[in-house]
Order: structure tokens, then C-alpha cells, then sequence
């Protein structure tokens, strides 16, 4: 099988002449124990970080799916990309991630965002970035073994267990607005861009990054960069285009908070006449219709996606490192065969 090659490896953030990470991202639409599997496939050949689709109307349960991962691997980092504090009371939030700390070694880290599908399939809203923000210093606190005042009740609680021996478990603010970008500049340790890989975008998002650093007395190099990328890898630069077409669609038909290359903005605003289609429809995430799908030409996907044959996506992973991205968390073009996405996996590999 081809595969996308590297020359440099780095398990920190990147620097000049290096290559991002690369983290594996599973949507975890199918049988669980094959979701596991797919995890397990990512931890030989060099993936840095395997991050699951946090959304219970949508797929299985994430909590279990990671402690099966934990205690099935031995060098990715795992995380939720991403989850919540509604669906799960931040008590519970905070024991589950410590549980993963522990099962795994260390090896955790939280992906968090204002929860769009995961609230809008039982009727809620996402939360604002002020209640992200809170929740976030909420975690921190009850893993590090202090105590919080319940929202509701006015009780202060803790968890018990770890009051003598806390847990220092990193936070991605998953992000694609400027506001909620300085947010993540400000209080994370890393930050997931959901902007496409185009890289005026990806500059553009950082700068915004950069400012909330600023504003917490950081620097951009203290934020972990990971790039959210649907992936598809084959030997016909055609037919890998076509497999990510329709995750591709959903995602331009959202508003996207930047401004976009000029070469892609007539195609993006006749796609965004098809949004209302998906209005209010927080179920079959990233899928589109066929008759939409077919009609993103190939210059948006090259802005929002990585596909191609072997040598074409291994030509984009130095422009991504000079845009400033540490880590490309790859999903196997959503909607495709498991088995399909095994291939990509192992295409995708550092190690490959």
C-alpha cells in the first residue's frame, strides 16, 4: 500500500524543518469494539494522538470506548474531539478524564468545545464561551483536588481521591470564530482549529490565537496547534477527492467566521444555498446529500480537507508546519467503509 512519508518526527511542537504530529480522529459510527481496534491501529506505527467524536445521540459512548483504548495501548495520548460539560455533570466530567489519566498512564487530554450535537440532538444550545470558559476552571480545579461550588445547590464538593496526589490533564478548546480562538489563546493548552487547511486560514485563526495568549501573558509557542483535517489518501487524485466531498459540503455550508481565498468564495456561497436543507438537523453529522456533494469542486476541497494521492498530501504537510500546526488530527473521510478507513490509517502513518 502507498503512504504518505516523513522525514522528521517530533513529539513536541513542531519547529523549523520539522513536520506536525499526526493524531488519528474516530467518529465512532460503527460496532465498538471495531472503534477500539481502529484506536489500537494507530498506536504502533507513530500517531501522536487518537481523539474520539464525543456525541451521544450520534455514537457510542465515548467514556468507555477511551478506557477500552487506554488499557489496550501504549503510546497515543487520548482524548474526546470533542466533548461537552452538559451532557455529563462536571463532577462526573472531571472523575471520568481522572479515570482515563489513570488507566492510561497519563496518556489524556480533554478536546472540548461549546458542544453543538451533542446539545442540539436533546433540544439544547451550545453553552457561551463565558459558561466554556468556567467549566474549563472548573475541571482544572476538581483534577487537581480542590473543591467547587455546585451551580445548582450551593454545595462545595471535590473528588476525594485525588485531594492527595493531583492530576495535571491538558484542555484543546476546539475553535473556529475569533472570540472563541482568543479564548482558547488564553486559557488552553492547545487549541483545535475547525477552519479547513487552507493556509490563509489557518494564519488568520492563529493571529486571533495569538491575541488571547497575549492577553494571558503567553506566547503563541505555548499553545499546542492541532489542525482538524477530514482525510482520504488514494492512488486516483480523483476518487480521494470524491470520498470527502460530502463531509466537505457540510462543513462550508456553517458559517465560517474568516475570510476565505478568493478562489474558493463562488463555489462556497451557491453550497450555502443548500443550508437550510440541514437546518435544525443535528443527526448524520457531516454527511450531505448526493446531489449536493458532487457539486464541491476540488479547489474547496484542497481548502478544507486533505486528499489526494501519497505524494500530493505529503507535499502539504510542510506547508501546514509553516503555517504554525503541530498536530493534523486526520478523520478518515467520514461516511466511507470501516474498512476503508483502516487504509487511510495506515496510509497516513508516520511509521507507514
Amino acid at each position: 500500500m502507498a503512504t504518505v512519508s516523513e522525514e522528521n518526527r517530533t513529539s513536541a511542537n513542531t519547529t523549523p524543518g520539522t513536520l506536525p504530529r499526526r493524531g488519528l480522529v474516530i467518529y465512532p459510527n460503527t460496532n465498538a469494539s471495531e472503534v477500539v481496534e481502529l484506536a489500537q491501529a494507530a498506536d504502533t506505527p507513530g500517531y501522536s494522538n487518537v481523539w474520539f467524536g464525543d456525541s451521544q445521540n450520534n455514537w457510542r459512548e465515548v467514556t468507555s470506548l477511551m478506557g477500552a483504548t487506554a488499557v489496550g495501548t501504549k503510546n497515543v495520548v487520548i482524548g474526546t474531539g470533542v466533548t461537552n460539560t452538559v451532557t455529563r455533570h462536571p463532577a462526573v466530567f472531571a472523575s471520568m478524564w481522572a479515570t482515563v489519566a489513570e488507566l492510561s498512564g497519563g496518556r489524556a487530554a480533554v478536546g472540548i468545545g461549546t458542544g453543538f450535537t451533542a446539545l442540539g440532538t436533546i433540544g439544547r444550545k451550545p453553552v457561551s464561551l463565558k459558561t466554556l470558559e468556567a467549566s474549563v476552571k472548573a475541571f482544572g480545579d476538581l483534577t487537581q483536588g480542590r473543591s467547587v461550588v455546585e451551580d445548582t445547590t450551593g454545595t462545595e464538593y471535590r473528588l476525594a481521591y485525588l485531594t492527595d496526589r493531583p492530576l495535571r490533564i491538558p484542555v484543546y478548546v476546539a475553535a473556529s470564530g475569533p472570540a472563541a480562538l482568543r479564548l482558547a489563546g488564553r486559557i488552553a493548552d492547545g487549541v483545535i482549529l475547525l477552519v479547513g487547511t487552507a493556509s490563509e486560514c489557518i494564519t488568520e485563526a492563529l493571529g486571533y490565537v495569538r491575541e488571547g495568549a497575549e492577553q494571558a501573558g503567553r506566547t503563541l509557542a505555548d499553545i499546542d496547534v492541532v489542525l482538524w483535517a477530514q482525510l482520504a489518501i488514494a492512488e486516483d487524485p480523483a476518487q480521494a477527492r470524491d470520498r470527502v466531498r460530502g463531509p466537505v459540503a457540510r462543513m462550508v455550508m456553517r458559517w465560517l467566521p474568516m475570510e476565505l481565498p478568493a478562489r474558493v468564495v463562488p463555489a462556497i456561497e451557491h453550497l450555502r444555498t443548500f443550508a437550510s436543507e440541514y437546518e435544525g438537523s443535528y443527526y448524520g453529522h457531516l454527511v450531505a446529500k448526493p446531489e449536493h456533494s458532487k457539486q464541491v469542486p476540488d479547489e474547496v476541497v484542497d481548502s478544507f480537507a486533505l486528499a489526494g494521492t501519497p505524494d500530493e498530501v505529503t507535499r502539504r504537510l510542510p506547508e501546514l508546519a509553516a503555517a504554525g500546526v503541530n498536530q493534523i488530527a486526520a478523520t478518515p473521510a467520514y461516511g466511507t467503509s470501516w474498512a476503508r478507513q483502516f487504509d487511510a490509517v495506515r496510509a497516513f502513518a508516520p511509521n507507514g
